[in-house]
This record gives structure tokens, sequence and C-alpha cells, in this order.
């Protein structure tokens, strides 16, 4: 029975590998491209304060590749939320907030697309626009896999990996905080160092949606094609 239902079945970690794989590599590659073509100069943006992620996208050939890869990875984001709702109710995964994360992880994919949108853009209204998205899209992204990690680790057979998980997302928080504490008590040191903050927090939510799609590799995750 069991190989009846695998084999009219399609695995779906293959879908979170490619949701969390595509940001990453899209803000590499135009960071390449942008060197490459002399926008900005080379360095290492996780502890040189040398561009913006927003940056690397802007001009020439990487304009085009930004948005090209970030639109259809915020439209996979918000079917890999409403996913994981799913897959912890058939883990069985306690835990109340769980009907929030599809909620939460569809209003940060709608503002990574508006961030994504307005990027190369000139005037107020499009500056407004691309803050705000940033911040929503880090601050609900980073809500909704809290929630995850905690589910996971009230569940008996995948607590060690939410409590790993977990700690990836407090050591996430305490980088947010210390670039808060940073502004406030030294805003021109900080104003030296703020991109890669902005670099390390992108890397750090995206290797805990990479982690996930490992999970649902685990827990054999799949999806069942069924007509009538």
């Amino acid at each position: 029975m069991n190989t009846t239902i695998r084999n009219s079945s399609i695995p779906l970690w293959w879908l979170a590998f490619v949701a969390a794989l595509i940001p990453l590599l899209s803000i590499h590659v135009t960071f390449a491209i942008a060197v490459l073509e002399g926008y900005i100069s080379w360095c290492i943006p996780y502890w040189d304060n040398c561009t913006s992620i927003s940056r690397t996208g802007r001009h020439g050939t990487a304009y085009f590749v930004f948005k090209g890869a970030m639109l259809p990875a915020a439209l996979l984001g918000i079917l890999f939320w409403w996913l994981n709702s799913h897959w912890l109710l058939q883990l069985g995964a306690p835990g109340r907030g769980q009907r929030w994360i599809p909620w939460l992880g569809l209003v940060a994919c709608t503002a990574l697309a508006a961030y994504t949108l307005a990027l190369g853009h000139e005037g107020e209204g499009f500056n407004l626009v691309r803050r705000i998205g940033v911040v929503l899209y880090f601050s609900l992204t980073y809500i909704a896999q809290l929630l995850i990690s905690s589910a996971l680790k009230n569940h008996p057979r995948w607590h060690q990996s939410g409590k790993r998980l977990l700690w990836l997302s407090e050591v996430t928080l305490a980088v947010g905080i210390l670039s808060v504490i940073l502004t406030a008590a030294v805003p021109d040191l900080y104003s030296q160092i703020d991109n890669a903050f902005e670099w390390v927090l992108a890397l750090l939510l995206n290797l805990h949606a990479l982690w996930v799609a490992l999970l649902w590799r685990q827990s054999s995750f799949r999806a069942r094609l069924l007509a009538q």
C-alpha cells in the first residue's frame, strides 16, 4: 500500500529547496554581474560595507536578472509557506501559531515582490515601498520561521531538528538586535557596516529555509495526484 501511494505522489522537498535557493543565488549572481560591469567594486559584502543587496540589482544586466529571479521567488515563497502549514499538520507538530504561517508568508512574499518591482526607480514613493518591503519581508519571514522551529521542538520525533532551527533563529535575532543597538548607540559606526548586516541576515534566513527543505525530504513530505 505504501509503495502504491509513493508511486502516485511527487516529493515536495525540491520545491522548498528551489524556493530557498533562488533568492540566495540571485543576490550573489547579481553582485557578480554588477562587479563585472563596473557598477560596484569587488569586495566581500558579508563584512565589507561595500554595497547593499539592493544596489546589486539596480543597473545593467543585473537589473533584469534580479527582477526575473525575485518575482518568481516571491510566488514560490507563498506556496512554500502554505505547504509548511500542511507539513506541520501532517507531522502532528503541536503549536497554535501554525495557522498564521501561510498568512505571514503571504504578506512577506508580497512585500518582497513590491520591493523588487520598486527597485531601480527613483522617487520618494519608490524609496518608501522598498523600505517597507524590506522590513516586512525580513521580520515576517523570521516570525514564520520561529513558529516552524517552535512547533518542531515540541514534536517527539523532530524535537532535535526544532532545537537546531531555534538556535539558528536565535543567531538571526541576535544579529538583528545588535544592528538595532548599534543604530541607537553609535549611528556613525553602524552606517559604515549596515550593508554587511543586511547580507548576513539574508543568508541566515535562507539557511533556515534550506534546512526546512532538508526536513521535508527526511520526512517524505509528498503530494498525491488524484483523479475521479
